[in-house]
């Protein structure tokens, strides 16, 4: 894959849940929900519905808006459903390991959704292989299944806070039974999930832009360590953990999220600009023109811009309709691809100063070819600013990203970063300063930046 593709962490998945007492058609309103949450997963898509007496599927690989269309979603009659669109983060990507993943026992039919990373998947699947478990995908997602389908005879709840206490790692989970819609949140809130309400129904997603997609209101953030479970008496809450500091994904503000989401109580957008007058505040420069690179880039433009009193320009235009399955087989072929996505306009950098500002460095690619084609439209000085820290580490629980040795910030300095890209100066935010822009408190998962984790981390696992 191409620029954007192969210098960015990767999303993880999106999940998307409904539940109604009244008629609805519960269907299309998943599918406006995963439509809001494309930008989280790209690879395949499904929405599971139930009509208060069985469970009806319909899953494939793609984008929401080929799989699905309206005489397919008019066959998925209920009034709940949960839906899901998926970036691989553990299995392979085939339609085998779709989700939601729909499975029949003795509690009755159930599916179930899943964003994250289970840490000990491989170690309970074994274990349940051993004891004549079957599975039918690669997945971690159908361990959570098993486990619970072990503790059937006590009962869904009992079964399930018992499933969800046995596995470590990463997990925003909806599941559906044929009366009960449920949310599940990890111990340390690392994966986002949220809670809604549109007229009678209730709603469960993993950005708050999902519910306001389709008319709805946001609640509240499912909380760390918590158990939602919706059904026609109304909402109730199970904690399975208690006393585990909250840890969200920093990279979920940085990155990940569109930029109308509001996660644990922080405005993405305004954590973006904020970042973006740190990044001033941390290097200044004087310069002529700012420039965000699309889209993640641009609020922290516009922060940097406000700090600065710098002009912000929409100096590069990205084409909307490539999507990431855009291949580039050539090096040759690569380098031209800068231009079919990202395209400069000559004459905002002409004879300008330019800063550029993005979300992250990965592997540097993409930086580097953007200051290429910004000084062939005859910038004659360009400075990268970063918001975020300098990503050194791996992450575990749920982004795609690459080993440690693939990381330029793992082995580089700032300043060798900076020769390898061509900018004429490169700043990044400090940890302290991130911080500060997400509000002040430290209550999120940083180990991408200083490795340091939640919890352990199977290291040896991901070497081989």
């Amino acid at each position: 894959m191409w620029i954007d593709d192969e210098d960015k962490l990767k999303e993880e998945c999106g999940v998307f849940g409904i539940f109604s007492k009244t008629q609805i058609q519960a269907s299309h309103l998943a599918y406006y929900g995963l439509y809001a949450l494309q930008h989280r997963g790209q690879e395949s898509a499904g929405i599971v519905v139930s009509d208060g007496e069985k469970l009806s599927i319909h899953k494939e690989m793609g984008l929401v808006s080929d799989i699905f269309d309206e005489e397919l979603l008019n066959t998925l009659s209920g009034n709940s459903a949960i839906g899901h669109v998926r970036y691989s983060t553990s299995g392979e990507s085939t339609s085998r390991n779709a989700q939601p993943l729909m499975s029949e026992f003795k509690l009755g039919p159930i599916a179930i959704a899943h964003n994250g990373t289970l840490i000990n998947a491989d170690v309970i699947r074994g274990l349940l292989e051993d004891s004549g478990s079957i599975f039918q995908t690669s997945i971690d997602t159908e361990v959570i299944i098993n486990l619970i389908a072990r503790q059937n005879k006590k009962g869904l709840e009992y079964a399930l806070v018992d499933a969800i206490q046995a596995i470590k790692g990463s997990f925003a989970i909806v599941m559906l039974t044929e009366k009960q819609l449920i949310g599940v949140r990890d111990p340390y809130g690392i994966r986002p999930l949220c809670l809604g309400k549109l007229g009678e129904s209730y709603i469960l997603a993993s950005e708050s832009c999902a519910i306001e997609s389709i008319g709805g209101e946001i609640i509240r953030d499912v909380e760390p360590g918590e158990v939602v479970i919706v059904d026609e008496n109304g909402i109730k809450s199970i904690k399975y953990a208690e006393n585990t500091p909250r840890k969200s994904c920093s990279f979920e503000h940085i990155y990940f999220a569109r930029p109308d989401s509001v996660i644990d109580g922080i405005n993405v957008y305004e954590a973006r600009v904020k970042a973006g007058m740190e990044l001033y505040e941390k290097y200044p420069v004087e310069a002529d023109v700012v420039i965000g690179v699309p889209d993640s880039g641009l609020a922290s433009a516009v922060g940097f811009s406000k700090a600065s009193g710098i002009p912000n320009e929409m100096g590069i235009i990205k084409n909307k309709y490539i999507g990431r399955t855009f291949i580039a087989p050539t090096q040759e072929m690569r380098e031209r691809a800068v231009s079919v996505k990202l395209n400069v306009l000559k004459s905002i950098v002409n004879g300008k100063r330019v800063v550029l500002i993005d979300d992250s460095i990965v592997r540097g690619t993409t930086g580097k070819r953007l200051i290429e084609i910004l000084r062939r439209a005859g910038a004659t000085e360009v400075h990268f600013r970063v918001a975020s820290p300098m990503v050194g580490y791996p992450c575990y629980f749920g982004i795609d990203t690459p080993y440690r040795k693939d990381l330029m910030g793992s082995e580089a300095s700032t300043e060798q970063m900076r020769e390898m890209i061509g900018a004429d100066s490169l700043g990044f935010l400090t940890i302290e300063d991130l911080v500060k822009s997400l509000g002040g408190s430290n209550d999120f998962c940083l180990g991408c930046f200083n490795g340091i984790y939640p919890m352990a981390t199977p290291v040896e696992q991901f070497q081989k």
